[in-house]
């Protein structure tokens, strides 16, 4: 069995910079105790969004563990628009209820399923029946569960904390068990 810890991450400050932008002081004591959910955990690898917030919300986990963090491209957020979106969750709920529309220059829900998806199917053949770490994002995180289960959608969304941690159990692709393990 294979299991996959999504780590959604804590708490930023908005910038348009996706890339680059870190945690907020909230965001670094919410890290430190995500990293103590760890702490007697065997994991094996940890991979993450290129988001610094991604990066920085996994790193103590990976010192913990001694481990490199593994940066995959494919496993960022979703690209919800490359226009202004004056109704956030309108545009969401857009989105969710449309899972093949997409905002100029956006992903659609499926677009950005299969992306993601791709990413972490690599990553469970690379690892096979090893404790994942995978720094994420709330829209991204959900659109890899729902790959597994449709239930996870738009409402699952919505009622995330960030950061927060869910503890997936697979089986050959084969979904099992769900577990949150993150407590606020």
């Amino acid at each position: 069995m294979t299991v996959i810890y999504f780590v959604r991450h804590a708490h930023s400050h908005y910038t348009v910079d996706e890339y680059n932008r870190p945690l907020s002081a909230k965001g670094v004591e919410d890290r430190d105790r995500v990293t103590k959910l760890f702490t007697n955990k065997l994991i094996h690898t940890i991979y993450s969004s290129p988001y610094k917030r991604s990066v920085q919300t996994v790193e103590g986990i990976a010192q913990e563990h001694k481990l490199e963090i593994n940066t995959i491209d494919s496993l960022k957020e979703r690209i919800l628009s490359t226009e202004n979106i004056l109704d956030f969750d309108a545009a969401m709920h857009q989105v969710w209820s449309h899972p093949y529309f997409a905002f100029e220059g956006g992903e659609s829900n499926e677009t950005a399923k299969e992306r993601a998806i791709t990413a972490l199917q690599k990553i469970i053949l690379a690892h096979p029946n090893d404790n994942i770490v995978i720094g994420t994002h709330g829209n991204i995180m959900v659109l890899m569960m729902q790959y597994f289960d449709a239930q996870y959608n738009n409402s699952f969304w919505k009622g995330l904390s960030m950061p927060d941690v869910y503890q997936l159990t697979l089986q050959h692709f084969v979904l099992g068990d769900v577990q949150r393990i993150w407590k606020e």
